[in-house]
């Protein structure tokens, strides 16, 4: 058992849970984090002595108005481990977390902490698809995304590994709904999407409306190919 399976095995139904306005994170992939408010800063000195989770969850519109309390935040999360950490001399913090699992918070918890803590409840990932399916939806992203990528050897090449290696489909949509460019909210659609299908159709649909090649508004001020990387 490797220490993401044990982390998970041992959960105890509580996480510490860090909102920000700008990241949706995701199973599967590896997040650098710089850690400097003294809520944090707490944060991360007790995952650090205890189970190394944290709870990324991304915050609701308007959050700016009440950020030092308690902003409304979306309730799925992705549960994930510190898996590096480095303590800088004056207090704060450089973390790498990988993602492990999506969960649902049920309940946030009185305040105890400078943080906030929430029971959350981990949502496993379905797949209800069959091989047919599965390759199916394999190929529409392939088809979607691959030809964008013509121009940069290295990344290119990373993202066809993607395509023609064992990765599942669920970590493949997983590791593109981060990297690619997709809107905060939509990014969060695809996190709250257990099954694997629905979830392949939903960043399909998405990734129609944001390319290049689509022309649809918009899509003109992002950058694609993005600077792509799998950590």
């Amino acid at each position: 058992m490797n220490e993401d399976s044990w982390a998970l095995d041992n959960f105890g139904g509580v996480g510490r849970l860090f909102p920000l306005p700008n990241l949706v994170m995701f199973p599967h992939v590896v997040q650098p984090l710089h850690i400097f408010e003294p809520r944090y800063r707490d944060m991360t000195a007790d995952a650090l002595a205890g189970d190394h989770l944290i709870a990324m969850a991304l915050l609701r519109p308007e959050w700016e108005h009440d950020y030092e309390g308690r902003p409304a935040i979306d309730p799925v999360i992705c549960l994930c481990r510190i898996v590096a950490d480095q303590k800088l001399d004056d207090g704060r913090y450089l973390l790498l977390l990988r993602g492990l699992t999506r969960g649902r918070v049920a309940e946030e918890l009185a305040p105890e902490k400078l943080y906030r803590q929430a029971r959350i409840e981990l949502t496993p990932e379905r797949f209800e698809l069959d091989l047919a399916q599965s390759r199916r939806f394999r190929g529409e992203l392939s088809e979607l995304i691959l030809p964008h990528f013509a121009g940069s050897d290295n990344a290119a090449a990373q993202v066809r590994d993607l395509f023609q290696g064992e990765t599942p489909l669920g970590t493949l949509c997983d590791c593109l709904s981060y990297q690619l460019p997709l809107e905060l909210a939509r990014k969060q659609e695809l996190l709250a999407e257990a099954e694997v299908g629905q979830r392949a159709q939903k960043l399909i649909a998405a990734l129609r409306e944001v390319l290049p090649s689509s022309g649809s508004a918009g899509a003109s001020n992002r950058s694609f190919p993005p600077d792509f990387s799998l950590n």
